[in-house]
């Protein structure tokens, strides 16, 4: 329980930026279980450039780490050039 009005303030901050994140992440492993559950290449390819850059902009605003970004789109890169 917070004692201070500056305390209940980052709780109430902490609480918004937790629903905030919690939108972004979700939304962007969705569109990274959509690319690698699709089998056509066209389609992948397409969805490549969307799929990096939310990684790109999640890492950049802290809510994953920077090398988890890079070893996600490492692998959706990966997936992209093994479909035929």
């Amino acid at each position: 329980m917070a004692n201070h009005a500056s305390a209940e303030k980052r709780a109430r901050q902490s609480a918004k930026r937790r629903i905030h994140n919690k939108y972004y992440a979700r939304t962007t492993r969705n569109a990274i279980k959509a690319l690698r559950n699709t089998t056509d290449k066209n389609a992948a390819l397409a969805m490549l450039p969307k799929v990096s850059s939310m990684l790109d902009k999640l890492a950049k605003i802290n809510i994953i780490h920077k090398n988890k970004a890079a070893n996600l789109k490492s692998g959706i890169n990966a997936h992209v050039n093994k479909l035929s």
